[in-house]
């Protein structure tokens, strides 16, 4: 194998599918990337759960495949100079990279001993813009489950209806909802639930464009294409939350507030909070504002926020975080704040009554003061 590109390409590559490499393996080749030499260059990386593979324009004098490791390869690749790198591998598997005075040997392995990656059916697709699904996958990711002790909450749940899709997250604490229009689709299955960790994952390949994204669903895996770069991965099989029984469908009360404003508040007030001390924030709703209000083995915190409506003093208590994660995720300036009582769900909505965003806060139980 013999190939020569332009380094940028190559560091392109090679930092893209690193992302699905795995740090440590009791199967050697899936800590490498498999670098294949054909038409193009094509850098594949797998760690039996989620795959990244990506290809680009070279000038390719020797065909071949090798196996290299993902660390090493990845850091040769970003210290040499900018300009032609050649890479070139020898019978014995020896790979040398070269770019200007600079070169390395290392040893590679058989493209033989990695593994296979699974193959998903192009037929079942739907296409949405990649700036659409960035900000959907941005905007829910925070409230996916990090407890492994219930696999079915660390993905989202994705459901194309008619001409939209929605992507909803639940932790146990919270929920995320985006929804958005669809380019088209062709999807018999309309809801699958795919990993936060490739979510994490495309979020970031994602340009803040119009060219689409093609997701595919198979019966065990999901594909994310966007141009030459394609993730893939396990589905997480199971029961996810009926999410339109959890959220109520009426509220005794419904308050308009700055977004920007309301997180800035809460952001001051949070000041005194740390991981060690974890004290609820303390909510009043008046008529007009909020007054938010924290006690700390630190001190006390009170600050207050204009709201348009009367909350009738309405106590409710919620962990700060959480609030401050959905008020930074929120894709509106203005957002209604839907409450019945101190011991029900916040629902942050949109002014204009679309569908577009919802997020659910639980409230935290508070002691007597």
């Amino acid at each position: 194998m013999k190939f020569t590109c332009e380094k940028y390409l190559l560091q392109q590559a090679v930092n893209t599918a690193a992302r699905a490499a795995a740090a440590k393996s009791p199967i050697p080749a899936l800590e490498g990337l498999l670098i294949e030499a054909g038409n193009d260059v094509k850098v594949t990386g797998y760690d039996l759960k989620k795959g990244v593979y990506t290809s680009f324009l070279a000038d390719v004098a020797r065909p071949g495949c090798v196996v290299l490791g993902a660390k090493i390869f990845g850091e040769i690749v970003r210290s040499l100079p900018d300009g032609i790198v050649t890479v070139d591998m020898d019978e014995k598997l020896r790979t040398t990279i070269r770019c200007g005075s600079a070169e390395f040997s290392i040893l590679g392995l058989d493209a033989q001993d990695y593994p296979e990656l699974p193959a998903v059916d192009m037929r079942n697709t739907v296409a949405v813009e990649q700036g659409v699904l960035r900000r959907m996958i941005g905007e829910t990711l925070f409230a996916v489950s990090d407890n492994e002790s219930r696999p079915i909450y660390t993905g989202s749940l994705f459901e194309v209806e008619g001409e939209s899709l929605t992507v909803v997250s639940v932790d146990g604490y919270r929920l995320a909802l985006r929804k958005e229009p669809i380019l088209s689709s062709d999807l018999q299955e309309k809801s699958f639930i795919v990993p936060g960790s490739a979510l994490s994952d495309v979020e970031k390949l994602c340009g803040d464009t119009e060219d689409p994204v093609y997701i595919t669903v198979g019966s065990k895996h999901v594909s994310f294409s966007l141009g030459k770069t394609v993730v893939i991965s396990r589905r997480l099989e199971g029961e996810f939350l009926n999410y339109r029984k959890s959220i109520a469908e009426s509220f005794r009360f419904t308050l308009t507030a700055k977004r920007a404003e309301l997180a800035r508040t809460i952001d001051r007030v949070s000041l005194i909070i740390d991981d060690r001390i974890k004290n609820p924030l303390r909510c009043y709703f008046r008529d007009g504002h909020v007054d938010f209000v924290c006690v700390t083995a630190l001190g006390k915190a009170e600050d207050s926020c204009p709201l348009d409506g009367d909350g009738e003093n309405l106590e409710i208590g919620f962990n700060n975080r959480y609030l401050l994660d959905a008020l930074k995720a929120a894709p509106a300036e203005e957002l209604l704040v839907c409450l019945n009582s101190g011991s029900t769900p916040c629902i942050l909505k949109p002014t204009d009554g679309s569908e577009k965003f919802l997020y659910m806060i639980l409230p935290v139980r508070l002691r007597a003061e």
